[in-house]
Parts: C-alpha cells; sequence; structure tokens
C-alpha cells in the first residue's frame, strides 16, 4: 500500500526541522512497513503552530488538495505522532474528509488503521487532540508568568525592537547555562546618543504647548530622521519621508523612556478567525490592556531619558487634550461598504488610498499630509480622492473589454509571455534568500576564522534565518502554485469570465464584490494626471491555486 506521510515541526528556534522530521518519518515507517506499506510522498510543515485548522497549514491544506484527486498516487495517510498532527477537535473535523475520500489514516499509538466504526478509536484520537491543547495552553500559562516575574522583579529586557532613543547592548551571560555555554548574551537598553536627544526634545517641546503636528513638521523641517528613517531595514511598510503625527504620539505615551520595564501594554491574544465558522481556528492579535494591567518593573531597568515627573505631566496634558482616543476600545472592524477596499494606491506615494464619506458619497482619498509631516516642496498635495461609483464603473469596463472576444488572442498571448517569467514576489523572494545564505556563510566563515566570536554572531544569525526561511516559504508557495497553462483550460475560463462580465448591469452589489475578488484587480491611481492603471490576477476555479495574470 502506498502512504502519504504527514509532519508538523513548530519552529526552528526551538527544534531541528530536519532532526523533527525524521523521528516521525521513521515512526510512520516502523508503523506500515511490516504491512507491506511504503511512503511515496512527504507533507511535513514547518514553523506552523498545532492551533491551526488543517486548511491554513500549507503543507496539510496541500495534502487534503491532492485527497480529492483520484489521481493522487496513494491510498492511505499515515502521522508519526497524532499530538503534532491534531490539535483540539481537528480530527473530528478532518476525518471524515479522508474516509470520504476513500482514504485511510494509520496512527502509531492506534497500532495502525484507524477505523471510522470504532468508539475506541475515535475516543482515543479525541484524547491526543486534547492533549496537544492541554499541552500547548500549559506552555502558554508557563511563559507568560515567567516574562511578567522578569519584567517586574529584575526589569528584564525581554525581546522585540528597541524604542526610539535606545539600542540594544550586552548585559551579561544567559542566565540558563545551556545558553550561556553557547555564549548567547542577555541584552539591554541603552540611550543612543543620536536619538535620545529627540527623544527628550519631543517631551521639552510638547510641554512648551506645540502639538503632535506641530512637532512633527518641526522635526521633518530639520530633517532629523524619524524612526522609519532612522531604521529602515525595520520599518519598511512605513514612509520614510518624514515624521507621522502617530510617531510622536507614541513616544510620549511610551512609559519606558522613565527607565522602567513595562511589559503587557499589547498583549497577544487569539481571537476567532471567523466567528460565524469556528472551524477555521484562532488569529493572534495584538490589543490594547488597560494600564492597571500594565507591568512596571520595581527598580530602573535602562537609563530614564525623562524623569516620572515630565512623563506624568505629559500625560495629564494628552488626556486634557484628547489626544488620547478611544483607540485602545476599537471594536472589530465592520464590514466594508466599498468595492475595492484596499486595492486602490496611491501613485504619488504608494499608499492605500483609503475609503471615505464626503456629502453622502463614497470616495477613495489618499490624505498622507493628514498623517505624516512632509518636508516643504514635496509635491504630494494636501488631498487627492476618487469617487468609488466611478472608479468601479471605470474598473468593470476595463474587465468586460479585457474579457470580450475581440481581445480573447491578446490576452492568451499576454498570459502565455507572462507565464514563463518569474513574479515580483518570487525574484524578490530569490533574492533573499541568497542574500540570506551568502551573509549566513560569511558568519560562520568568520566564527571559523577568530574574527568574530559567537555572541557577536548570535542577533545576526537568528534575523538571517528568519529571512531565509520566509524566502523558502514564498518560493515554495509559487512552485506549488504553477499551472499548466493548457490552451483549451484558459480558454473556458477566459469563457466563463466573459460571460459572467456581460450581466454587469444586472449585478447586485455582493455579485460585483466577488467577481473583484476572483480576479484580484488592483488599481494604482494618479489623480493630477486622472490616470488609472490596472492589473488582473486571475485564481483559476478548474486548477485550484493557479493563477493567470493579465494586466
Amino acid at each position: 500500500m502506498r502512504f502519504a506521510f504527514y509532519g508538523r515541526v513548530s519552529t526552528e528556534d526551538h527544534q531541528d526541522e530536519h532532526a523533527s522530521r525524521g523521528w516521525q518519518l521513521r515512526r510512520a515507517t516502523q508503523l506500515i512497513e511490516p504491512h507491506g506499506g511504503a511512503v511515496v510522498c512527504e507533507f511535513f510543515d514547518v514553523g506552523q503552530s498545532r492551533s491551526l485548522p488543517w486548511t491554513r497549514r500549507p503543507e496539510a491544506s496541500r495534502l487534503l488538495s491532492e485527497l480529492t484527486s483520484p489521481r493522487r498516487g496513494w491510498e492511505a495517510i499515515v502521522v508519526g505522532e497524532p499530538a503534532r498532527a491534531f490539535y483540539g477537535n481537528q480530527f473530528s473535523l478532518t476525518f471524515p474528509v479522508i474516509d470520504h475520500y476513500g482514504a485511510e489514516l494509520w496512527v502509531p499509538e492506534v497500532g495502525g488503521r484507524v477505523d471510522p466504526g470504532s468508539e475506541a478509536h475515535e475516543m482515543l484520537m479525541s484524547l491526543f487532540g486534547g492533549m496537544s491543547k492541554g499541552e500547548r495552553n500549559r506552555v502558554k500559562i508557563r511563559v507568560k508568568a515567567a516574562m511578567a516575574d522578569m519584567a517586574e522583579r529584575e526589569g528584564r529586557f525581554l525581546g522585540g525592537r528597541p524604542p526610539y532613543g535606545y539600542r540594544l547592548v550586552d548585559a551579561g551571560p544567559h542566565p540558563n547555562p545551556e545558553k550561556a555555554a553557547a555564549r548567547l548574551m542577555l541584552h539591554r537598553l541603552e540611550p543612543d546618543p543620536l536619538t535620545a536627544p529627540v527623544v527628550t526634545r519631543i517631551f521639552e517641546m510638547y510641554l512648551g504647548g506645540m502639538g503632535l503636528r506641530s512637532i512633527a513638521q518641526v522635526l521633518t523641517d530639520e530633517g532629523v530622521p524619524s524612526p522609519s528613517a532612522y531604521d529602515p531595514a525595520r520599518n519598511q511598510h512605513r514612509l520614510c519621508r518624514g515624521w507621522s503625527w502617530s510617531a510622536i504620539r507614541a513616544i510620549l505615551e511610551n512609559p519606558r523612556y522613565t527607565g522602567h520595564q513595562v511589559w503587557g501594554r499589547q498583549p497577544r491574544m487569539e481571537a476567532l478567525l471567523d466567528p460565524s465558522a469556528p472551524q477555521d481556528g484562532y488569529v493572534t492579535r495584538q490589543r490594547w490592556a488597560d494600564e492597571t494591567n500594565w507591568l512596571r518593573s520595581v527598580e530602573l531597568a535602562q537609563s530614564p531619558l525623562v524623569d516620572a515627573a515630565t512623563f506624568r505631566r505629559v500625560q495629564s496634558l494628552m488626556g486634557a487634550k484628547g489626544s488620547d482616543t478611544q483607540r485602545r476600545l476599537r471594536s472589530a472592524k465592520a464590514e466594508s461598504r466599498y468595492l475595492l477596499a484596499g486595492r486602490v494606491v496611491c501613485a504619488q506615494c504608494g499608499r492605500k488610498m483609503s475609503g471615505q464619506q464626503i456629502d453622502g458619497r463614497l470616495v477613495y482619498r489618499c490624505r498622507i499630509r493628514s498623517s505624516y509631516a512632509l518636508p516643504d516642496g514635496d509635491p504630494h498635495p494636501l488631498s487627492m480622492s476618487v469617487s468609488e461609483r466611478r472608479l468601479s464603473a471605470v474598473t468593470f469596463d476595463w474587465l468586460s473589454e479585457l474579457f470580450s472576444p475581440e481581445n480573447r488572442a491578446e490576452v492568451l498571448a499576454e498570459i502565455a509571455a507572462r507565464s514563463d517569467q518569474p513574479s515580483h514576489d518570487t525574484d524578490r523572494a530569490a533574492a533573499d534568500l541568497r542574500d540570506a545564505e551568502r551573509q549566513i556563510g560569511r558568519l560562520v566563515d568568520a566564527v571559523a576564522e577568530g574574527t568574530l566570536s559567537n555572541e557577536d554572531v548570535a542577533a545576526k544569525l537568528h534575523g538571517l534565518r528568519r529571512q531565509r526561511d520566509n524566502a523558502q516559504l514564498v518560493l515554495a508557495a509559487s512552485q506549488r502554485s504553477t499551472i499548466a497553462l493548457d490552451p483549451r483550460l484558459i480558454d473556458r475560463l477566459l469563457d466563463e469570465i466573459g460571460v459572467f462580465l456581460g450581466l454587469v448591469a444586472e449585478m447586485t452589489r455582493d455579485e460585483k464584490a466577488k467577481v473583484i475578488a476572483a480576479t484580484n484587480v488592483t488599481i494604482r491611481y494618479d489623480a493630477p494626471a486622472h490616470l488609472a492603471t490596472f492589473r488582473a490576477e486571475l485564481a483559476s476555479p478548474l486548477s485550484p491555486g493557479g493563477r493567470v495574470v493579465p494586466t
């Protein structure tokens, strides 16, 4: 019998993925070989939490997709350890699907095949799912309790990026003997000689009567690097052209500038991905905690940039001015009324244009100057907007023209030409992978030659490994999403879309939203020129995961 092997490992930081895959595969083969079984394909998730349902784990999702194919090439699935494969009630949600498509599930703890008609087998597998969930919860409780104690009693730096105004320095060997033997170091914060005076000055300007906008504009005009400009490698998602008012507010509200370690301001918590579909599992989100629940170190943990009295005066002023808004109490976002939400990008600054209602009309608007203090002479207008009604109409006109019979040959030629070209994401991932591997090799060589010590390398190596792993995930996903460009398949897909778009006048708003999602339209809008550039990336329903890209 031919088997598909499934396994999972959480993270490379705590486990060796190769060793974990090895022992799980060994247990699986020891189970099936006496029965004449052999593993013919493997599905192994790396860096995926056990709490994620199978549909949200890349390799498990690929396994389920292949399961539906009558030409899958295997008849059964074997797992090395059920607690790594199933969490909570995942077995009861997944096993019926496996059984429905005529495949078997083999588990070492059962001693072989899981019998769909056996109550004992079902109870045993449910028990392993409950044990897996309990183990994860116990780990979470212990880790949070330990971190809270270290923050409050020791004032220890617990990780993350240092606040603007501070930098990280070594604080002695790690207290864990094994980590100390590996020359890992503790870290602490110390004032950054370039940015610490800026923080102190921001507090002084605010107490002097200046508002957030005025402070941001002064710093921008003087050419003082904003947090994103000072460390662009770690702030690639931020605009570096000037100071944002939110950055000024975040600095003024950060109690760590008083020299005390503060932990628990934005704790991570799990929330249902979709409350109407709890089987889809949870996502981790950060939420502002009530200030009474923050933990502060008893003693000073780093040199203060402002004294406690100054910090309290600033908080009192901000509260009186209403600067501390209700953002901590915001409810979950309601479903968007905007048909093209998140798909319209400003050609002037590259930021997504936000939906807004003006005089009863829905528009997409770019108001970068409402958030950032830009330098004098910056060409970005004060405000740019485009009507949602007009833009959506033009979008459907473009889609209808694109998929019209008259343009069929041109679209097919464009798809064929672009199918041989790697996507921008793939190109970037390949470059990141080469860069990470090159730098890791250099660090290893430097340690071997004695020019760098292990402690000098440790912090850099962690970031490079993460860069390498992320790039590998993108490249693997790209390989899985490639489809064979069968002209008949593409022609049929274009026929279906063309017929559907011929009914635009009769379509409801929900139906239009589905078309926008299916064609994955993105729009780059140049307001001064009144020019919109469209791009569509189609996911073929005839080939799951495959994409064709006409522009």
